[in-house]
């Protein structure tokens, strides 16, 4: 079959397992600047689907989009080390304080000025928001077929891919044609781990706003290297409204975000007798935990 070009959405997050008291600004946007920033989790997942279908479909390319600050082109850098072919940081301040709606609409636009494409894979939701919104947002703005909470490929053919979906009560196995846009669960296969040789060949790999800060002892590699340029798109190399973009494209207002930390309030203890076992499933059965 022919080579497929696939784009991941991945989003650089604040780690919000460590929300404290400097993580709100004043106007109700998260301080990202006070947390520390990480993959999104469900995102390596998705990234690990990619890799796996570009594995087995020869001559296929991956590229990493991902829209944030300057310092989200790390995210970029993470999937190179691990399999991806390009990348693309859409940056801009207009950018700044989007929700969902305004994401997915600057994300849609520029997926649609990369065609043609085959498929795009995404997380499920990212941690910072939890809304698992952007995935089908972005699908129903470039009128996509869309598959979500996936977990593992099935089968690719020349134009059809199976996938097998991860829901509350069980499983499902769905097919679509190309081109089709995949969220991806939690309960898909973890990453790869970075590869030695691709960390070699990619640790220099910078965007043009990098390199403008770099000592000119190292702007000969990039003349020489070229595949160590990470795109850098901003507003004015897509087409759209900037007036949907941002913060005045948002109608999501954060008002507050705490650190919510579970307790028990009881506990019990079991021994491994079959009627400690038996009245604990009794128990879980009633209140309906399970069944």
């Amino acid at each position: 079959m022919k080579a497929l070009k696939i784009i991941v959405l991945a989003k650089q997050v604040p780690d919000t397992r460590n929300v404290g008291k400097d993580a709100m600004k004043a106007d109700g946007t998260v301080n990202r600047a006070a947390l520390a920033a990480i993959f999104n989790p469900e995102d390596l997942n998705a990234l690990e689907l990619a890799l796996q279908l570009k594995d087995q479909v020869k001559g296929s390319s991956l590229t990493i989009l991902t829209m944030g600050p300057g310092r989200a082109a790390e995210v970029i850098r993470e999937g190179l080390y691990r399999g991806a072919d390009h990348g693309i940081l859409l940056t801009d301040r207009k950018f700044a304080g989007s929700d969902t709606l305004a994401t997915s609409y600057a994300l849609a636009q520029t997926i649609d000025k990369m065609k043609p494409y085959d498929v795009v894979f995404a997380g499920r939701q990212a941690i910072d928001g939890d809304t698992a919104q952007v995935g089908p947002q972005v699908a129903e703005k470039l009128n996509l077929p869309q598959i979500t909470y996936a977990e593992e490929i099935v089968n690719v053919k020349s134009n059809e891919i199976l996938i097998k979906r991860r829901l509350d009560r069980g499983v499902e196995v769905v097919s679509s044609s190309f081109p089709v846009l995949i969220t991806v669960h939690s309960s898909a296969p973890d990453c790869r781990p970075r590869n030695a040789k691709l960390l070699m060949k990619y640790k220099h790999a910078k965007t043009v706003t990098e390199i403008q800060d770099m000592s000119e002892d190292y702007l000969d590699i990039f003349q020489n290297r070229s595949y160590l340029k990470i795109e850098e798109w901003s507003v004015n190399d897509i087409v759209v409204d900037e007036e949907a973009l941002g913060l005045g494209g948002s109608p999501t207002k954060v008002k507050k975000i705490e650190n919510v930390v579970f307790k028990a309030k009881e506990s019990k203890k079991l021994t491994p007798l079959d009627e400690d076992i038996d009245m604990l499933m009794k128990e879980l059965i009633e209140n309906h935990t399970i069944g």
